[in-house]
């Protein structure tokens, strides 16, 4: 890294730095994208992170958190070409990107391994699987509740040894172009903030790696850690081009600490209960909805690996119609959920009464292999997976001795900006857009497809650099003359924030309102339950709100990474409503993790009562994508473009070989 002449903004003197490659976020994408660029030779790098202990890569799991990759344990045979059909059959996914992220699943798969991350493996070395959500093959693998957080912490390591410069506690406020090529990003070092300059620093880069995951700080209803925000509105602000916005994933998840309560959580059956805001007048709630215990302690028993809502599992009493009970206990009644590991659920006399040999031949056979058909919930939880129980005692939550709190959450943004097969943005050259913050995703992704993805896409990204990216292209005086516009206008808006008032009590409590106000927003108008008149309002809402930003205003600069994270969610949240109301307006079906309410819909018939009207799920969406753009006239454009196939081509030895040797497999 180099430091350069300082940049005087019409307010701050700004340092500036060059560096060959800046790495944003320190999740597992963004960590394995520094350490392979390293190993391919590319070592002037810098990792900025507003946390290196933030972040859902850290922070996020579920009972065995999925990693989904190619089978190399299962007597049918499984293959690159069967895994991406898996994943394009989910819909609205380029099928060369699915190819791609099946092809190099055990590249990246392994490269873990060597790192030491502890994949379970049978005596003989083979990485046994399991079905996960929308998988076929047995392909999901598991580390554990904390997969994603051991492969941070051995990737950590691995950048720590290589001597790879990290800037810790630093926000991104703005990343730099010049006409469609990324050259760089604004940030503010908090360690620094009560320096003359606030702490902004400049770094200029040949390559921008963008991997600051997924939309976490958008949605009230979120399993999203509480430290995550996400900063996908930074990229959207400069014009990125985004997919597939309208494709978030929503299941159930505790709230008192965050986290999935899928698979064994589920599976051991236990007790779904309700109560009024205080606590009292318990309710079995589930009970008035099943006809018969079986069919309900199999609706639960499914949940646990048919987790994410899917408005295809309602009717007929499936798994998903749980999360449509769950909805109307707290968004109708006003009630609180909970489950409930201490005693079995019981039943009534209308439906039965529970016992373990009453339970649906899947259930029975499950528990049976796993040793776990006997005592309570919280014994066949102990039994099948102790370290769930665990991570909860660790957060101050015994399962033995109090009931869990839940809702259905937002977890996932299947869609997000929009990268080509190397992982560089489809508009933005030198901008590499890795993790959850690109949209690789369709509409039905198999449980654990993401923790792939990241890292065959943070693979790729470092392959493209290393081998086509290499040189330094930038002409130094040239770009700080081009982005001083961009930073002058950013200084500017920091200025009117910096406002004198005298209630820093009131002026906290403003700025966590107006975060609070669009998080509403995006849980009621971008939900699981999604209505056209109450988006519509929403899109309308979220453009005032992002466009009264310069009124807030703060004299105490401990809180300005606040409010300008609140710019760039603000403008996001703005965004992904858009593309929502866009999609539902355009004839667009329910699918996915979402349904779509409508007077001229179909009715849900089973069960009966239920009054919910609907669009049903067509697989006809499912051929094309959805592609958004703010402009720089401050609009939103959006359209539809026809997905890739998977290729279906002859791949001739020698000409790839050739293909290599010219470097014409990176354009």
């Amino acid at each position: 890294m180099k430091q350069l002449d300082s940049i005087l903004s019409s307010q701050f003197d700004i340092p500036i730095f060059y560096i060959h490659t800046l790495v944003i976020g320190s999740g597992a994408a963004s960590l394995n994208c520094a350490d392979r660029l390293h190993q391919f030779g590319v070592d002037d790098l810098l990792i900025v992170t507003e946390g290196l202990k933030s972040g859902t890569s850290r922070n996020t799991g579920s009972d065995k958190q999925t990693y989904y990759k190619l089978s190399d344990m299962i007597k049918i045979p499984d293959s690159s070409f069967l895994m991406a059909k898996s994943l394009f059959d989910g819909g609205s996914m380029h099928g060369d990107i699915a190819l791609t992220e099946a092809t190099c699943s055990l590249q990246a798969f392994y490269h873990l391994v060597n790192i030491g991350v502890k994949f379970p493996h049978n005596e003989y070395g083979s990485f046994v699987g399991y079905k996960t959500d929308h998988d076929t093959m047995q392909r999901g693998t598991s580390a554990g509740p904390y997969t994603s957080r051991e492969m941070v912490e051995l990737l950590l390591s691995e950048v720590m040894r290589k001597k790879i410069e990290i800037s810790d506690n630093t926000d991104v406020v703005k990343i730099l172009k010049i006409g469609s090529r990324v050259v760089g990003a604004l940030c503010l070092d908090k360690r620094k903030i009560e320096n003359d300059n606030l702490g902004l620093i400049c770094y200029l880069a040949e390559n921008t790696v963008f991997g600051v995951g997924g939309p976490g700080g958008l949605y009230k209803e979120s399993v999203y850690p509480h430290g995550h925000t996400g900063a996908i509105g930074l990229a959207l602000e400069i014009g990125a081009e985004a997919v597939n916005l309208s494709e978030s994933q929503f299941g159930l998840a505790s709230i008192k600490h965050r986290w999935n309560v899928s698979g064994a959580f589920q599976q051991v059956i236990p007790r779904y209960i309700s109560t009024d805001q205080d606590g009292r007048h318990e309710e079995e709630f589930l009970c008035n909805w099943f006809p018969d215990i079986e069919l309900l302690t199999n609706a639960v028993f499914l949940k646990g690996y048919q987790w994410p809502f899917d408005p295809r599992k309602v009717e007929n009493y499936g798994s998903s119609l749980i999360d449509i009970l769950v909805y109307k206990e707290i968004h109708e009644k006003r009630r609180r959920v909970f489950l409930d590991f201490r005693r079995n659920p019981e039943g009534n006399l209308v439906i039965g009464k529970f016992k373990l040999d009453k339970l649906s031949p899947e259930a029975e056979k499950y528990l049976t292999k796993s040793n776990a058909l006997f005592g309570l919930p919280i014994d066949r939880l102990t039994k099948m997976n102790p370290d769930a129980v665990n991570m909860y005692k660790s957060h101050s939550i015994d399962l033995s001795k109090e009931p869990l709190e839940i809702a259905v959450c937002s977890q996932h943004n299947n869609g997000g900006l929009s990268g080509d097969i190397w992982w560089e943005s489809t508009n933005l050259k030198h901008f590499f857009p890795i993790g959850e913050v690109n949209g690789s995703h369709g509409v039905y992704r198999p449980g654990g497809s993401a923790l792939n993805s990241g890292q065959v896409g943070s693979l790729r990204a470092a392959q493209k650099i290393s081998e086509t990216y290499r040189e330094s292209t930038l002409i130094i005086e040239d770009t700080i003359k081009g982005i001083k516009s961009s930073i002058n206008d950013l200084t500017e808006i920091i200025s009117k924030i910096l406002k004198h008032s005298d209630d820093e009590d009131a002026q906290c409590s403003s700025l966590r309102n107006y975060r609070d106000k669009f998080q509403i927003r995006m849980s009621l108008a971008g939900g699981y339950i999604r209505k056209d008149d109450i988006t519509h309002q929403g899109v309308i809402d979220a453009k005032k709100q992002f466009k009264s930003f310069n009124e807030c205003t703060i004299n105490n600069i401990n809180l300005l990474p606040f409010a300008l994270k609140n710019r760039h969610l603000v403008l996001a949240h703005w965004v992904y409503l858009s593309a929502i109301e866009y999609y539902i307006s355009s004839g667009g079906r329910s699918r996915g993790s979402y349904m779509i309410m409508d007077v001229e819909g179909n009715e849900i018939i089973n069960p009966e009562g239920l009054n919910i009207i609907y669009r049903e799920t067509k697989n006809k969406d499912f051929n094309r994508i959805l592609v958004s753009c703010f402009t720089e006239n401050g609009e939103i454009n959006h359209k539809y473009i026809k997905r890739r196939p998977i290729p279906d081509k002859e791949f001739w030895f020698e000409f790839v070989w050739e293909q290599n040797r010219n470097k014409d497999i990176f354009n």
